[in-house]
């Protein structure tokens, strides 16, 4: 039996992504994104937001890509997997755990402020993704395929009528 590990996010970005350069040349970036979820309180009927911080890990073009486009308070949408880990904190020596999300895929989420070229009203963005089947080597970003535009119709009579209704 075939097993699943996949997250997927869709929060704002808490910080620059930290790029860095592995000595084989690999690009490494890191985020954190935050999201949130909102609840009332069962005695006082106060709403409480609750925001949970998530350690986002891309790598080769991918983390090319967010170093470039992501920024600080940015909403972004994340697929990717979890990665356990432990690591021993220097200050206290106690053994500490860490989950951190590898991801393959990545969308920019809201609108095109800073990027030049204005987009009125509406999300935008560009979807980017890594080959699951080439996870370590070079993959080519890809961004999400355009819609194909409309055909040319007439601007009156029936022409543009669609023959499918049931009436």
């Amino acid at each position: 039996m075939a097993s699943v590990n996949k997250v997927i996010l869709v929060g704002n970005c808490g910080r620059d992504p930290e790029i860095r350069y592995l000595p084989s040349g690999q690009a490494v970036a890191n985020v954190s994104v935050a999201t949130s979820s909102r609840r009332k309180d069962k005695n006082s009927g106060e709403t409480i937001e609750d925001t949970q911080w998530h350690r986002v890990t891309f790598y080769d073009r991918l983390a090319e890509i967010a170093g470039e486009y992501v920024k600080k308070g940015r909403p972004i949408y994340v697929e990717g997997r979890l990665k356990y880990g432990t690591y021993v904190d220097k200050a206290t020596g106690v053994e500490k755990n860490t989950v951190d999300i590898i991801a393959t895929e990545l969308q920019l989420l809201g609108g095109r402020e800073g990027m030049g070229g204005g987009e009125e009203g509406g999300a935008g963005g560009g979807g980017y993704s890594r080959p699951a089947a080439a996870p370590r080597q070079a993959p080519a970003a890809r961004p999400a395929p355009a819609p194909a535009p409309a055909a040319a119709r007439p601007a009156s009579g029936f022409d543009d009528m669609d023959d499918d209704i049931p009436f």
